[in-house]
């Protein structure tokens, strides 16, 4: 990384330094997430797009080969066996950049973190009272 370049700030930011095809992907990501979680906000976090909503909910990011993607380890706990066929770690997973994205299973991962988090987040207003 340049010493000299300024760090990236917005997800556009982030999006924009790929090429075409992976900016792409990664757009596709991002509204799909948008429309799991709508009322989550979007930042650069740990260098990277990353969606919050009473928390960190997933972050994102692309790599030469693959597009990362860390829901958690209770969105990879949760959805273990669709996600098995793909390379992953405790809290992420890697979509090969050059097969198609799994659209769908990402939105019902996003939806089932947001869920977890808002209930989270109500527990621990039920605690304070």
């Amino acid at each position: 990384m340049d010493k000299d370049a300024k760090p990236i700030e917005t997800v556009d930011e982030y999006i924009l330094q790929f090429d075409k095809d992976i900016r792409q992907i990664l757009q596709q990501i991002r509204q799909c997430i948008k429309e799991a979680a709508p009322e989550a906000a979007e930042k650069i976090s740990y260098g990277m797009p990353t969606f919050t909503l009473h928390g960190n909910l997933v972050h994102f990011a692309a790599y030469k080969k693959h597009i990362g993607f860390y829901p958690t380890t209770s969105g990879i706990e949760a959805f273990k066996d669709e996600l098995s066929v793909y390379k992953g770690a405790k809290g992420s997973v890697q979509f090969p950049a050059d097969r198609p994205m799994p659209f769908e299973l990402i939105g019902r991962i996003v939806k089932f973190r947001a869920a977890e988090n808002i209930q989270m987040a109500q527990n621990k207003g039920k605690k304070k009272k």
